[in-house]
């Protein structure tokens, strides 16, 4: 449904390489460049976008409210205009449009919005993006073209979050679990494309949606094959089995000097951060949080391991919204200073290097999920540079599944970040009353101080307050940190150069190929 902002075709060496004025043979071999094939590392549980799918909008399925352009800002899309505020900010009016239609046929309106937001509000639906919407109360149909969302407080964010994807109001039943509802295999949406074939564990076929209300595409088919490890989608994609991947730094590079492809790298909002429990003896303790904060080597995680591809950030707030920054925050490396601190805490050296406080051992267990090569190497380097200073980090690479029921008893290095507004990126990883379960706040971190300032930004409707509290929420962090920001990671591409239409953005936290990354308005690419 998003109309483009101006495309901006890139070929420069910062940014760009290999880009040729001749195009190669697609993976699946169409002389007219018509259908496409991409590699994803993690295939989507659900389509539904009731149970996370396309939280950051871009989804091909679905349409939002609202869209993100290019530039990060939003622009109408089943909306006819931006939604509009209250004079309290406690309330937000959208017109919607009237020419649109679902996948299925059947018409979009006012209704469709409402149930919805009304199934994501509904405890017994079990929405898993509901804790996004901590602020809303209600949503109403005000007339036959018009919805209002009311708020229990301002939240000058919240409009973001109406990218969430519209459903129609016939496949949700009132009551009824979200995780048992058809449209999470069998999506009925109306972005411009539609699904038309889910093979489990191997691939995701769509085609172009002959409702959509916007122009048709000119890829009319978009294959994604499912391909958890990083080695192996690197190896079929040399093979020629796909048209476009991501890829980390390390194994990107080789792509360089390939004719016909080009290597693209985005900046995003994805921290890579190890959350150490706050319940555990040895990650719970405050000297200990603090030395591993100094003792890292964050340039040199940029440097060596990254290839100079992400920002060596030790505070939430991302790199890209640098109107919130506080230069006075963070983390400068200086093992002698993690010792220090350490010594001050009880903790002292044992006979074998590893520290000692009242008979525990500094040890504990860092889990990180398998097949993403950039997370072995932080993980890795990491547990270097906390055995420098007397800190024993046990390595431990599992599935998702296995993450999930350890998350308060073992440290684990994952994924966080949003890249449209502070509130968005910050309140659900560190405020206090976070979900006491799954990676909202996997550590159980809290401080009164943090959670002021993040009560603050998420009301406060002068942006210049706004800031002010976002300032002093890295300054509080800082002081009583929670976890270990690793660093800021850029996300890096391959793609076949096929096609015109690539714009550049800034990513989330993943590289869905359903979503964001390059093909984030693969809708609007035009074959060579």
């Amino acid at each position: 449904m998003r109309f483009p902002f101006p495309v901006v075709l890139l070929c420069t060496a910062a940014v760009a390489t290999a880009c040729t004025d001749t195009t190669t043979p697609s993976a699946e071999g169409t002389v007219d460049d018509s259908s496409i094939v991409l590699a994803d590392q993690r295939e989507p549980a659900t389509l539904n976008p009731l149970l996370g799918f396309g939280s950051l909008g871009a989804s091909k399925v679905h349409d939002g409210l609202v869209a993100h352009r290019a530039d990060r800002a939003l622009e109408p899309d089943l909306a006819a205009d931006l939604p509009v505020p209250s004079a309290d900010g406690r309330a937000w009016t959208v017109p919607l449009r009237q020419d649109v239609r679902f996948s299925d046929g059947t018409a979009f309106g006012p209704e469709d919005v409402v149930a919805t937001y009304r199934a994501l509000l509904d405890p017994a639906a079990g929405s898993t993006v509901r804790a996004s919407f901590g602020a809303l109360t209600a949503v109403e149909q005000v007339d036959a073209t018009t919805v209002r969302f009311v708020l229990d407080r301002p939240q000058p964010a919240f409009p973001h979050l109406l990218v969430l994807g519209v459903l129609p109001s016939e496949a949700i039943v009132p009551g009824a679990p979200l995780a048992s509802a058809a449209v999470g295999t069998a999506p009925v949406g109306t972005g411009p494309y539609r699904l038309a074939e889910w093979r489990r564990g191997d691939r995701l076929v769509l085609e172009a949606n002959p409702e959509h209300a916007g122009p048709a595409p000119r890829i009319t088919r978009v294959t994604v094959v499912f391909v958890p490890d990083d080695n192996t989608r690197a190896q079929r994609m040399q093979a020629g089995e796909f048209d476009g991947a991501a890829l980390p730094p390390r194994l990107v590079s080789s792509f360089s000097d390939v004719g016909g492809m080009r290597v693209v790298s985005h900046r995003a909002a994805d921290a890579r951060v190890v959350a150490l429990p706050s319940g555990g003896p040895v990650t719970g303790n405050a000297a200990v949080r603090g030395a591993l904060n100094v003792a890292v080597d964050r340039d040199n995680v940029v440097k060596a391991l990254l290839a100079g591809r992400g920002t060596a950030s030790g505070t939430p707030l991302p790199p890209v919204l640098p109107e919130f920054a506080e230069p006075g925050a963070g983390f400068a490396r200086d093992a002698d200073a993690a010792k220090r601190l350490l010594d001050e805490g009880g903790w002292v050296p044992g006979a074998d290097g590893v520290r000692v406080r009242d008979g525990v051992p500094a040890r504990f267990t860092l889990m990180y999920q398998l097949g993403d090569a950039v997370d072995v190497d932080l993980a890795t380097a990491f547990a270097a540079d906390a055995r420098a200073v007397g800190i024993d980090v046990q390595l431990a690479g599992l599935s998702a599944e296995a993450v999930v029921p350890r998350l308060r008893q073992d440290a684990v290095l994952h994924h966080v970040g949003n890249p449209f507004d502070p509130d968005l990126a910050t309140y659900r990883t560190l405020r206090s009353t976070s979900s006491p379960t799954g990676f909202d706040n996997p550590g159980a971190y809290a401080d009164p101080a943090v959670d002021a300032a993040l009560d603050a930004g998420r009301t406060l409707l002068d942006p210049g307050q706004r800031a002010v509290a976002y300032r002093q929420l890295q300054r509080a962090w800082t002081a009583a940190p929670g976890s270990v920001y690793l660093a800021w990671v850029d996300h890096t591409y391959v793609l076949r150069d096929n096609w015109t239409g690539y714009t550049d953005v800034v990513d989330g936290d993943s590289t869905s190929a359903l979503t964001w990354g390059p093909w984030w308005n693969l809708e609007t690419w035009t074959p060579k």
